[in-house]
Parts: structure tokens; sequence; C-alpha cells
């Protein structure tokens, strides 16, 4: 019987590994809270550097009765955990594994614009690799307030922000860090953009800054989100209508003032007009500073209306006036020519007169 040597050798040589051998040599179970009681530094004066990135999946809705946006975003997180390590050379190469998010500290990550709880479903684990860097990504659907400046709608831009920071954490615990700049984050956004819906996105910057939170500082990172409104729809819908009733009150001068058609016509273009009114009304916020430029636009259109009408009432009223002057002196000729014997001359009812 014969025995390939090289065969038995080679199998030797070859160890199976797992990423279950990584995790018992960690000691990470659901039992053992060591690594999510604390922050995971050696020493309690070093700081904790959280890396954040975000970009945008799409701009869902922006609700400026409410002064809230609605956006789908994708935040990365990365930190140091000083407590886990492993040196791949003994475990096959191994130089990264997932595990579920509950075994390991992380950080209490807020947004402060943030209005409702985020509705999708979080992702449940964490990437943590051989050098001991944790890496978190999620994906959410944020509504969040926003301030917005209405004056020109609907050609206006809007610049909402995203702040994140940690809810008890102090600076000297925890310090966010951008990890990329504004420029590569606006350009990641545009190119994994799924939808943008009545709004166009324009850019993002990114700002690192310090706030006092109830006299402790605290890190922050503020994204600010540009974009631009589709006017397309409000001008075909909402400023052309109007004109064009503008235009037809216009025309109405050409209608007759003796009959009551002229009247009845501008009251109805005007009641338009107040309805269109009513619509954005309830489209724009109550809380603006300034008169929007639409809705001057839209005062404007109903004032020049008005003076129209008004006009019109003016004149029936006057043709009128002077249709009933006539009358009574028709009438009164017409007695006087009774008078004198059926006499219609003038000359005649004025010697009937001096008789």
């Amino acid at each position: 019987m014969c025995v390939d040597v090289s065969a038995v050798d080679k199998a030797d040589s070859e160890v199976t590994c797992s990423y279950q051998d990584v995790v018992n040599y960690l000691n990470l179970t659901k039992n053992k809270e060591l690594y999510t009681i604390t922050r995971p530094v050696t020493d309690y004066k070093q700081t904790t550097k959280i890396h954040i990135q975000m970009s945008i999946y799409g701009i869902l809705d922006v609700r400026e009765i409410d002064q809230t946006f609605v956006t789908n975003i994708w935040v990365y997180m990365g930190w140091q955990n000083g407590h886990i390590q492993w040196n791949p050379l003994k475990f096959c190469g191994i130089q990264e594994i997932t595990i579920p998010k509950d075994l390991l500290w992380r950080p209490d990550l807020t947004i402060e614009e943030m209005t409702e709880k985020d509705k999708s479903p979080p992702t449940p684990f964490l990437t943590v690799k051989w050098h001991g860097l944790v890496e978190f990504k999620n994906d959410l659907v944020l509504v969040s307030s926003c301030r917005m400046q209405i004056f020109k709608f609907p050609f206006d831009s809007q610049s909402c922000n995203l702040s994140f920071k940690s809810g008890v954490y102090s600076d000297n615990e925890i310090k966010f860090v951008a990890e990329s700049s504004a420029t590569k984050n606006t350009q990641w956004s545009l190119e994994v953009m799924r939808t943008q819906y009545e709004w166009l996105f324009i850019g993002m910057t990114v700002k690192e800054k310090t706030i006092n939170n109830f006299s402790s500082n605290q890190s922050m990172i503020v994204y600010t989100i540009t974009m631009r409104r589709r006017s397309v729809l409000y001008i075909v819908n909402f400023i052309l209508p109007i004109l064009f009733f503008f235009c037809l009150d216009l025309a109405s001068f050409l209608i007759l003032d003796t009959g009551g058609e002229k009247l009845s016509f501008k009251v109805t273009v005007l009641l338009a007009v107040t309805v269109m009114q009513l619509i954005l009304n309830d489209i724009l916020p109550c809380s603006s500073d300034r008169i929007p430029l639409i809705a001057l636009y839209c005062i404007g259109m109903f004032g020049l209306m008005l003076l129209s009408l008004l006009e019109t009432i003016l004149v029936m009223y006057l043709i009128e006036k002077d249709s009933a002057s006539q009358d009574n002196k028709a009438n009164n000729v017409q007695s006087l020519s009774e008078d004198c014997g059926g006499k219609w001359s003038k000359d005649d009812i004025h010697s009937c007169d001096g008789g």
C-alpha cells in the first residue's frame, strides 16, 4: 500500500478557521456586558473620535405649511474600540467580522432637527475590523424641521440643516469628525440620488462646531442641504390661470354696458381669482415674516379686477340715471303737448304756456 506523503503534508498545513473563532477569542457574547456599558477607551481621558459621513438618497417631501421636510439619507459612523483587536495571521487572514449591534458600545447619535421618530427598520449589524475600528451604516427616513424662506415662492431655494450630536457625552469624551469634504458628499449624493420629486438637489455643505448645551460643551456636525423648487407646475397651474382671468376681465370692456351680462361676468371672474387665493393660502405657511411675491401678485390682480368691477357698476349707474332723466323729460314734453291740444312742437308748447 502506497501513501502520498505530499498530500498528507498539504492537509496538515491547511487550517480551517471561522468567524466564530474570532468571536470566541474576543469573548463577544450577549451575557457579557464588558463592551457595552462604557465608552471603549483604555484611558478615560482619551477622546473617542466618531467619523461621520452622510449622503442623500432622496428628497421625499417638503411641507411648507408645517415647516418640515422629509429625506431619505444614508449615515456612516466609524470609531475606534480599544478593547477589540486580533491578529489576522492567527485566524487564516480574517480581517473583519459582522456581529449584532447590541454586542458593542455605540454612540448615542441624535439629530436636533428631527421631529418624528424614524420608521424605517434599523440596520441590525456592526462591522468590526481587526485593528479595532467599528463601523455602523444605517438608512434613515427623517422628518425634520426647517425654516422655509418663501418670499420668492415658487422660484425659491431652501437650505435645511441636519445637526448630528451626542445626547449625553461632552466634547472631552466624544468628538465628531466629518469623514469626507462637502464636495465629495455632494458628488456622491448626486450619484446615488433615487428621487427628488418637486425639489432639485443642489449641493451639501458640512461644518464641524462646538456648542454649549446646559453649561456643557458638545461636539456637533452640521450638514446643510441646499435644494431648488421645480416651478414649472406652479407657473402652468397657478400663475398663468390668474393672468388669463385678468385678460378675460380686460376683454369684458367690449361687452355692452346696457345689459347685466357684463356685471355678472366680472363677478364670476373675480370669484375665480378668490378661489385661487384660497388655494394659495393652504400652501404657504402662516409664520412667514414677509409677504410672498406670489401673494402680492394675486392681491394686485384681485385689486385691478375689483376696480374694474367698481368702474362697471359706476358706469351702469350713470347710464341708468341718464336714461331715467331722459324718460322723465320725454314724459314732461308729452304731458305738455297733450295740454296744448296734441301739438308736439316746442314753439307751440311755448305759446301754449304763454297763453
